[in-house]
């Protein structure tokens, strides 16, 4: 069992960190909204009033937060990670952020003493409620069996992927196919509504055939049911574009599919769905088709 500090108690993170401490873990948590910490405190663990006070004698501190400028000012900052968490902790990021960033916190970690790895997950808040979400990790692969209990208390499967930076990459990919299945899972419930088919039904055939996804198989009701409460925001998703486009570029590859995603994204947020969940990419799908809510 870990000392363990857990910064950022949102929706993936609470049930994260509850699953920590339920595992026996020694769980400090830290994180801007203070109603999360009744259930951190519930399931075992405790809380800490800064950063400072959570990290200082932490061997793994984790990151749960929405994006690199948070996790960078939690990394670096004055009373941040870096400046006070013990020589020899563990940094895992389960942020879904920059490659180039995870590479920059994984390099000043080194010069600090503070072995880092990027794990991102996905599997969005069922997964986290129901600690079966997918880790795909970069970093060292000693840090990475280090890791192991923590993986194993949150995640179904861990992986790792390849050097400082990798595990990010390979979640742009993942948000790349997530967005991509809810555009056409869209496209498809108003194509069977528009020509008169009973579309859970239809879905509940495609969801048991070589179209069937974890999409299908958490979304289709809720989707069909016009219910878009976040489990994952199109705010979140439409950041998470931004790392592909960016990506892509870099690598100079042509994602044409990544490019249309984006656009139905970020029309969900000019549309004023950003605070709801990503498969409210029904909403802008039924809108382009002039069948949206008058």
């Amino acid at each position: 069992m870990s000392r363990i500090a857990f910064i950022g108690l949102g929706i993936m993170g609470s049930p994260m960190a509850s699953h920590l401490a339920k595992a026996g873990h020694e769980v400090l948590g830290h994180t801007l909204n203070s109603n999360a910490y009744a259930r951190l405190e519930a399931d075992g663990g405790k809380s800490a009033a800064s950063v400072e006070a959570a990290v200082k004698d932490a061997e793994i501190v984790i990151t749960m937060l929405p994006n690199h400028p948070q996790v960078e000012e939690v990394a670096f900052g004055e009373d941040g990670i870096f400046a006070h968490a013990p020589k020899g902790a563990l940094l895992i990021d389960f942020s879904t952020i920059r490659p180039e960033s995870s590479v920059a916190i994984a390099e000043a970690g080194a010069k600090a003493g503070i072995r880092v790895l990027d794990a991102p997950v996905s599997g969005g808040q069922g997964g986290a409620e129901e600690g079966v979400l997918s880790i795909m990790v970069g970093g060292d692969e000693t840090d990475f069996t280090a890791a192991t209990p923590i993986f194993e208390a949150v995640g179904k499967i861990f992986i790792h992927v390849g050097p400082h930076g990798a595990g990010q990459v390979v979640k742009a990919a993942n948000q790349l196919v997530v967005g991509g299945t809810y555009a056409l899972v869209a496209e498809a419930i108003v194509l069977m509504e528009a020509l008169g088919v009973d579309a859970g039904k239809g879905l509940d055939v495609l969801a048991g055939g070589l179209a069937g996804s974890t999409i299908l198989e958490r979304k289709r009701k809720s989707m069909v049911a016009r219910e878009f409460a976040p489990g994952f925001r199109i705010d979140l998703h439409h950041k998470d574009m931004g790392i592909i486009t960016d990506a892509a570029r870099q690598a100079d590859v042509a994602l044409p599919t990544a490019a249309l995603t984006a656009s139905l994204i970020a029309a969900g947020r000019a549309q004023g769905y950003g605070s709801l969940d990503h498969s409210a990419l029904l909403k802008v799908i039924e809108n382009l088709n002039g069948r949206g809510e008058q």
